[in-house]
């Protein structure tokens, strides 16, 4: 009986301690993986590098500059002059659903879209992307 009393004495300590220190582990645990995410999509976006910069004051690509893409209205880039028609006729705001869609199948979320890029089916290679265009302030 002694040994099960000290063996959940122990037992509550340690769910004790986890409950103090998971918030700042967890935070660190995030800020980490985040830093990952980032790191592997930039790694990622390489590809999409022939089309798009990542700087507003980048030379003019096929596409438009990423810069402060997060946030901002599609077919709005300041500088790039070449949208389709059909994305100057968007009407949304590029955000980390619009964007996860448009990676999939950007035909599917602009139809008639001159971005010709087949798509990426991995969620994970979309979210580092996504991860790393949201840095791009």
């Amino acid at each position: 009986m002694k040994k099960k009393l000290a063996a959940l004495a122990i037992g509550s300590a340690v769910a004790a301690s986890a409950l103090f220190t998971a918030p700042a582990l967890a935070g660190q645990t995030k800020s980490a993986a985040n830093a990952e995410m980032v790191a592997m999509g930039k790694k990622q976006f390489l590809r999409c590098t022939a089309c798009h910069a990542t700087t507003a004051s980048a030379p003019g690509k096929i596409g438009p500059h990423l810069d402060k893409v997060v946030g901002r209205k599609a077919g709005t880039a300041k500088g790039f002059n070449n949208y389709s028609d059909a994305m100057k006729k968007t009407d949304f705001v590029w955000d980390e659903k619009k964007l996860d869609a448009f990676l999939i199948q950007p035909t599917k979320v602009v139809p008639g879209t001159s971005m010709a890029f087949p798509g990426l089916n991995s969620p994970e290679q979309r979210a580092s992307i996504i991860a790393y265009l949201k840095t791009l302030k």
